[in-house]
């Protein structure tokens, strides 16, 4: 997996994070729920790499 890859799977963590605190603050709960979405698209993809690095693919 390329470093690109890596950093984007992570912005998206993070950007998720971002969205889903920002909801919290302003109580919008379309906000929160996106959040939520973004931040676990986000892991899924980190982990997918993770697995994809580990069996030398």
């Amino acid at each position: 997996m390329s470093i690109t890859s890596k950093i984007a799977h992570t912005a998206e963590t993070a950007k998720g994070g971002a969205k889903r605190m920002f909801g919290r603050l302003t109580g919008s709960r379309r906000l929160r729920t996106e959040g939520r979405a973004d931040q676990a698209k986000g892991d899924i993809k980190q982990a997918g790499a993770k697995i994809k690095d580990a069996s030398g693919h």
